[in-house]
């Protein structure tokens, strides 16, 4: 049977911006027979996430990232449906999910890598356990949980950069069913502060490409900044860090102004941004999802739950066609 796949073609370099180029489709023949343990499965959804920019390095400067290698095919989230199984448990119709599902519209998988996804939690939108009702969903509601330390009444403001972004747009949501009394999104055009104040439920938002991000701030979170959850990192993570409280915590997901950059992760801070977080006890610890893996089932159900009674609003775009992945690698935070 002959399939079609994507490939590394070339790597943009470790400052470059990664372009379509660097990815190239093929075909290759999926072998007819499937041996014990293993699963044929079609790809139903691919997700593309800012974290693969690591991946086109040689090196992708983290431990728990793995780069990939040229001329092979490149992987991520994926959600297919079963086509055959020789695993004890998974059957033919199965919907299933994977962190490591190969770029590829039909593919032969270790039944072992495979979580079994119930369309029902979604109300039958697959795509959701990618987004909202996945990864950057749990990603989102664990990093709130962990590291932001939100009670409820006690009047806290969170401010959320890259706020229109798939981790972003969830984070505001959360922090408000959380107890947050204030969420200020911070994002790059004036479209997306619109969906985040008029539909996200976002009390206000700051689009950093237009005036002074730094008196805007002090105007929409008058009492400072009390949660942060910082998704780009670099100046505007410095303006929103010098407004915030003592005893203030920034939840650490994602640094994507420098994901071009040849810096370690996380990046440091300025000096005078550091002392300013020292000095005011300003928690900025590493957050990686991926080692909460035991609250990943509970963590589902709420957002399942939140997303069925109508709390938590999920926004996704969708692109057809394999041959276009390559090409929607790039950063806007």
């Amino acid at each position: 049977m002959i399939v079609q796949r994507v490939v590394l073609n070339s790597r943009p370099g470790k400052n470059g911006n990664p372009v379509a180029e660097n990815f190239r489709v093929e075909e290759v023949n999926l072998p007819e027979n499937i041996n014990e343990g293993q699963v044929q499965v079609r790809t139903l959804y691919l997700s593309v996430d800012p974290y693969m920019r690591c991946r086109m390095n040689e090196d992708t400067g983290s431990d728990y990232i793995t780069p990939w290698q040229l001329s092979q095919v490149v992987d991520g989230g994926g959600v297919g449906i079963i086509e055959e199984s020789r695993h004890t448990n998974f059957t033919k119709g199965d919907f299933v999910s994977s962190f490591y599902w190969p770029w590829q519209t039909k593919v032969i998988l270790d039944g072992s890598i495979l979580e079994k996804v119930d369309p029902q939690l979604v109300d039958g939108h697959l795509s959701y356990f990618l987004g909202a009702i996945g990864m950057p969903g749990l990603t989102s509601l664990i990093g709130i949980q962990e590291k932001g330390h939100v009670t409820a009444g006690s009047n806290q403001t969170m401010v959320v950069s890259g706020a229109a972004g798939a981790c972003g747009s969830l984070a505001g949501q959360i922090g408000h069913l959380m107890g947050c009394s204030r969420v200020v999104g911070i994002c790059g055009t004036h479209e997306k502060c619109l969906l985040l104040t008029s539909e996200l439920g976002f009390d206000a938002a700051i689009n950093y490409k237009e005036g002074n991000v730094a008196e805007k701030l002090h105007e929409l979170c008058p009492a400072g900044v009390d949660v942060y959850f910082d998704n780009v990192g670099g100046d505007i993570s410095d303006t929103v860090i010098s407004q915030m409280n003592q005893n203030s915590h920034i939840i650490l997901c994602g640094q994507i102004s420098q994901y071009n950059k040849d810096v370690p992760y996380p990046p440091p801070l300025p000096p005078a941004i550091e002392a300013i977080q020292k000095e005011r006890n300003i928690t900025r610890e590493r957050f990686l999802v991926l080692n909460y893996k035991d609250k990943f089932e509970s963590g589902i159900l709420q957002l399942s739950q939140w997303f069925k009674e109508g709390k938590l609003k999920i926004k996704e775009t969708v692109i057809n066609g394999l041959e276009n992945m390559g090409g929607k690698l790039h950063s806007s935070p």
